[in-house]
């Protein structure tokens, strides 16, 4: 904690300047946030503290007089002390400015036809299912359906503390190897899917963007919706002419607001972009995890001829593989953290 203390402050210190208050509204906000919530981390560190010393001191006592029940009330304070401890020690690996933010997620299929497209499909329900245990909402900005079945591509946000932080482990290609469903003769297939995961840009963070360098495009929604899904060109397609970076949603009911989404997912490919000009060295430090290339998958899901799902840059193996696609992956995420 003396590391986040030292922080904390800095920025009181900062803020105690009077010509700190003629800074702009942005930054002032930034660091009332970023104030907070060292705060909050620091006072959460000291109350746990204060509990240890004072369950180690009932833990003497009742040692001393041979009072059970209070050794196993003891104990089931200490065990709930080390969740809680070990909560806080894994959070201070989310370090990273933009760990905190929500994360946008897009997943593609890659090769593999249909059995790829269903292969996004299961993807996307094991990321939905990990963001419901984990409290966080999902909120679904483009969706593709499949020729035959599954999705070709779908990009959707995932909203609470720390999302991006949890789910940048995901970003690269996945892979997947089982009997498929969709083959007559029940032949083995290899199917591969991209998931790309950006941190979704706050509003203190400004990305100017020239309306003169965007391509607005409109077109009828493909996906399932509302009454207007299908009928008018409410869908919105935005390229940014520059740098050929390309936005769209389809899930609103409005053209107006899919126009208002997908800028929004085009400000966090633009910052993605500029953040990857600042740390060029370590850029290509994780070119592996930045790039998105056929067969340098980060994991493979095997369900046939035997069942396992192994994490190739953290050795990690499971053996439920039923487990980890109804969002049993925070082990991958645990593990991905611990060796970053």
């Amino acid at each position: 904690m003396d590391k986040q203390e030292e922080e904390l402050k800095k920025i009181e210190k900062m803020m105690s300047n009077a010509n700190f208050w003629q800074k702009d509204q942005g930054e002032i906000s930034r660091l009332n946030q970023q104030s907070a919530l060292l705060r909050e981390k620091i006072d959460l560190w000291q109350k746990l503290h204060q509990e240890t010393e004072e369950a180690k001191l009932l833990a003497e006592m009742a040692f001393e007089e041979d009072d059970e029940p209070t050794l196993q009330e003891v104990d089931d304070q200490v065990d709930r002390l080390e969740e809680e401890i070990k909560g806080l020690e894994f959070q201070s690996l989310l370090g990273d400015a933009d760990d905190k933010r929500n994360a946008i997620l897009a997943i593609n299929a890659g090769a593999g036809g249909t059995e790829a497209q269903d292969w996004v499909e299961m993807l996307f329900r094991m990321y939905i299912r990990w963001s419901e245990d984990k409290g966080m909402k999902v909120h679904v900005l483009d969706y593709l359906p499949g020729d035959e079945a599954g999705i070709k591509n779908a990009t959707f946000t995932v909203t609470g503390p720390y999302a991006y932080g949890y789910l940048k482990s995901e970003h690269g290609i996945h892979r997947m190897v089982r009997i498929s469903p969709f083959d007559a003769t029940g032949r083995r297939h290899t199917s591969f899917a991209s998931v790309s995961v950006l941190p979704e840009v706050d509003t203190d963070i400004m990305i100017e963007i020239d309306e003169k360098d965007l391509r607005i495009d409109t077109y009828r929604a493909s996906g399932p919706g509302g009454q207007h899904v299908n009928k008018t060109s409410s869908a919105v397609r935005i390229t940014h002419l520059p740098t050929g970076t390309v936005a769209q949603c389809q899930n609103e009911k409005s053209q107006h607001r899919n126009k208002e989404m997908a800028m929004k997912v085009l400000r966090s490919k633009l910052y993605e972009i500029e953040k990857g000009k600042l740390e060029q060295k370590k850029q290509e430090m994780h070119q592996s995890q930045k790039d998105i290339a056929w067969g340098s998958q980060i994991r493979s899901y095997v369900f046939n001829p035997y069942r396992m799902v192994k994490d190739h840059r953290t050795d990690v193996e499971v053996g439920n593989v039923d487990a980890v696609m109804d969002g049993g992956i925070d082990l991958f995420i645990d593990a991905y953290l611990w060796i970053k």
